[in-house]
């Protein structure tokens, strides 16, 4: 095992962003803007729930299984890219994901019936599970070890990004292109073809991972070639490994989506502007990734530094849901964005680090994206509990408290990892 260190050169005396190489940045700004506009197409339904239902006359729990079958078909998109991206690279399936995603937003546009968005909505899962799995390995075996917290909280970041750009095209934007039709939902999801332009960025200017290409090189001077990685995963040096990072994220998803999904359709029922509420959730959210992303470098690690970020998430589930109070309401959604959502900081790194270097990606995207699907019950089982007669404030807090819990809980049955130098198999 020949370690393949990304803290080679001295570290700068300044600012720690010195240590970041120009080819490093180019490769999280090409990941990063991927993300992104995968969280604006994928959030950018949340706010149209109540068009797509009068459309098609459906009710509140099918409205929900739009973003839960999106959600599952994230598991068969990541566990893809990321054998792909182990076995031939990182960048062409970044790529290739990003075309996925934007073209199956576009088509959903175009649907004439419930069944036709449905399916396009599953499709377009696939692409945003690609993005994931390709892109965080990419990014962080380009970034120094010393820096991969920050790399990951600012790389996970870029979802609430997303978010609060679907949030401001749906302020300014959609009521200019809503007409008294359905033409409204449908020019948002068109907007959503615009992320297959940054195809040509990644293409020109991002390399490809050095830790993946050492390892390439080293196969080839032994004539070897890699076996399929997503095999790996389940040999009894890896499967505990697996399972244990498959059901944290799960966790994590579970939480992440009972604090946002329901959320513009919960400010609606409270006949509130939406804007002022998810920038608060969202630019919340951006702080609090690089903020505990940043915190996990330290004394507290990846375990202490979402631990705590989920604990104080939890307890500000009154003022997020619970409260009538304007002031009470912002200071909610800024607390949840900020810890409830700012606990992922540390999963790309977290995750990126649990796996080797021969089955990074697909370890990585198999976890994230199997507790994606794990996860992927929240929108409908929330709108369950509305078809049932519980308030939807009530149906949130719960779910947001029990998953937000069993974060906790799983991060302390798995290993620390702050530290970890990624290794290339010789």
């Amino acid at each position: 095992m020949a370690d393949v260190s990304l803290d080679a050169s001295p570290r700068a005396t300044g600012a720690w962003y010195r240590d970041v190489t120009a080819t490093q940045w180019k490769a999280f700004l090409g990941a990063y803007m991927g993300w992104v506009l995968d969280g604006f197409d994928f959030t950018i339904v949340t706010f149209l729930l109540v068009d797509i239902r009068r459309s098609f006359t459906v009710d509140a729990a099918l409205a929900g299984l739009l973003g839960t079958i999106t959600l599952i078909f994230r598991v068969a998109g990541g566990i893809g890219a990321g054998t792909a991206a182990d076995r031939w690279g990182r960048k062409r399936p970044l790529m290739f994901s990003i075309l996925w995603y934007s073209l199956f937003s576009f088509l959903g546009g175009f649907s004439t019936s419930y069944r036709m968005l449905f399916a396009i909505r599953a499709l377009f899962g696939i692409g945003m599970g690609g993005v994931w799995a390709a892109g965080m390995p990419l990014t962080l075996e380009h970034w120094p070890a010393h820096l991969r917290g920050t790399a990951s909280g600012m790389m996970q970041s870029g979802y609430s990004l997303g978010f609060l750009l679907s949030s401001l095209v749906f302020e300014f934007v959609y009521p200019v292109v809503n007409r008294g039709s359905d033409m409204g939902w449908r020019v948002m999801l068109w907007i959503g073809i615009l992320p297959a332009f940054l195809v040509f960025f990644i293409m020109k200017g991002v390399q490809e991972s050095p830790v993946w290409l050492d390892r390439q090189r080293h196969l080839k001077e032994r004539g070897q070639k890699d076996s399929l990685s997503l095999l790996r995963l389940f040999n009894a040096d890896l499967i505990a490994t697996t399972l244990h990072t498959s059901i944290l994220m799960g966790a994590f998803l579970f939480m992440y989506h009972s604090i946002t999904y329901w959320y513009p359709t919960l400010l609606g029922q409270m006949h509130r502007q939406t804007l002022p509420y998810l920038a608060a959730l969202n630019l919340g959210g951006i702080a609090g990734a690089v903020v505990f992303g940043r915190a996990s470098e330290g004394a507290l690690g990846r375990r202490g530094s979402a631990t705590i970020a989920t604990l104080v998430g939890i307890l500000s589930i009154p003022l997020y849901v619970l409260s009538q109070n304007t002031a009470l309401l912002l200071a909610g959604a800024l607390a949840m964005g900020f810890f409830g959502a700012g606990n992922f900081g540390i999963v790309p790194g977290y995750l990126t680090e649990r796996f080797p270097t021969a089955a990074r990606a697909v370890g990585a995207g198999f976890a994230y994206h199997v507790g994606a699907g794990l996860g992927s019950s929240t929108p409908t089982i929330v709108g369950m509990m509305q078809d049932r007669g519980y308030a939807l404030p009530t149906a949130m807090a719960a779910c947001i408290a029990g998953s937000g819990a069993l974060v906790i809980v799983m991060l302390w049955l798995g290993p620390e990892t702050r530290g970890t130098h990624f290794r290339a198999e010789h």
